[in-house]
């Protein structure tokens, strides 16, 4: 009898370590291939063959005949999107990450609410881990008033650590939001002091939004198990402006890599000048290769991040210690000074420009689900890279020489995290 006890413990033992083992492989690794060898620099951003390759290796082709308008932190980009769910008629398909109680949440809770008793379908996804108020008030009520409410990976212990990371908010399948901006207070302002941070949002018409909403409604499917279509959903849209934009959409469970060949093609293609804006840029060695590759050709690479104000203290580590052999080899990097810089922007040859949001991090690359929308045009590209030169007037620049004389504690902090950067 003891010998059969003890063959059970043993059996008990071992299945539990395997079901714990299971769920650490499945929430930190992705059970795709990951990218290693590099790219080979075929083509420029000029050339047509650069374009082919993003609609056609990215998913969705690139669309002609759409309007981006940039909105400029949350005194800008709040009241735009609430306009847009006050103008609602039929749909609306809300996915964010972060959407943390407060002034901010009350305000789209209210608006949300109130088009729901009005008859409009509103269906909100939101990230379990980014919501802090998931058995709380905000989302009572929005259920309470008709609001089909989600929350994505929550309870799956299998995906608990894959998020979705997805910024999109349609109107009426015809007017859509997409870029950095989180639901909550800290994206008040405009960006006038260290509690009110920097972002950048946009507002979105035209033929593209139909992949905006088509992103929601990958999360959607896996998530609620329904499909939402029909003329309501997906209606025809005209073109409405001059610009031709792609959304492409990256998940650890189909396409993970897409947002990290997005970013690769994309510094392998440029010609004169890069410009990165990210809040968490910790690239790994083969996005480190391809910059200093880029300035080895003679392009100019620019990367603006977060100074003192961020929100992750590990993340800052984990990036700065990466800047070594960034710096050395000539990419400029410059830390963002009046408070937290949260956009993720990228602008390559004045042509080609890339928002929304992914990270420069494995996390974007590998673990989160993600969506960033394309935009190619000489025009907009120009005055995103306006935008980002006022940035950098309120940045200050770190030289190589600075980062070698940083303190030992420091260098050692900093090692010690860069070796958990695939998590933080």
């Amino acid at each position: 009898m003891k010998n059969h006890h003890s063959k059970l413990l043993t059996i008990g033992v071992t299945a539990a370590a395997t079901t714990v083992a299971t769920l650490l492989v499945n929430n930190l690794v992705s059970g795709e291939k990951k990218i290693r060898r590099k790219i080979p620099r075929r083509y420029g951003i000029s050339d047509s063959q650069f374009e082919r390759s993003m609609s056609q290796l990215m998913g969705p082709p690139i669309l002609d005949g759409n309007r981006v308008t940039p909105l400029h932190n949350g005194v800008e980009i709040f009241p735009a999107m609430l306009a847009g769910i006050a103008s609602a008629t039929t749909t609306i398909t809300f996915e964010t990450y972060i959407f943390t109680a407060g002034e901010v949440v009350n305000q789209f809770v209210e608006a949300l609410s109130a088009r729901a008793r009005e008859g409009v379908r509103v269906h909100v996804l939101l990230d379990g881990i980014g919501c802090d108020c998931v058995e709380g008030a905000p989302l009572r009520k929005m259920r309470e008033a008709g609001v089909e409410v989600e929350v994505y990976h929550l309870k799956n212990l299998g995906r608990f650590n894959q998020r979705t990371h997805r910024k999109l908010l349609v109107i009426d399948g015809k007017l859509g939001f997409t870029g950095g901006v989180g639901i909550a207070d800290e994206w008040l302002g405009n960006a006038d002091a260290p509690e009110h941070w920097r972002d950048t949002h946009y507002r979105v018409e035209g033929p593209v939004v139909a992949q905006l909403q088509a992103a929601f409604m990958d999360n959607w499917m896996k998530t609620h198990a329904t499909v939402l279509h029909g003329n309501a959903y997906f209606p025809a849209i005209e073109s409405v402006g001059p610009r031709r934009c792609q959304m492409f959409k990256s998940s650890p469970m189909e396409g993970s890599e897409s947002a990290r060949l997005m970013y690769l093609l994309s510094i392998t293609a440029a010609e004169k000048c890069l410009r990165v804006g990210n809040a968490y840029f910790v690239p790994d060695d083969l996005v480190t290769e391809a910059l200093i590759a880029a300035v080895t050709r003679g392009v100019t690479v620019e990367v603006l991040v977060p100074g003192a104000h961020l929100d992750s203290k590990l993340v800052r580590r984990a990036s700065r210690h990466r800047w070594g052999r960034l710096l050395e080899n000539g990419v400029r990097i410059f830390e963002y000074q009046p408070t937290m810089y949260h956009c993720k922007t990228m602008i390559i040859d004045d042509l080609w420009v890339s928002v929304g949001s992914a990270n420069f991090d494995n996390r974007s690359f590998r673990l989160n689900d993600e969506a960033n929308l394309n935009v190619f045009g000489e025009d907009f590209a120009r005055a995103e890279s306006e935008v980002f030169r006022r940035d950098l007037e309120n940045a200050r620049e770190v030289t190589f020489e600075e980062w070698k004389r940083r303190p030992l504690l420091e260098k050692v902090s900093d090692a010690t995290v860069a070796l958990l950067r695939s998590q933080v």
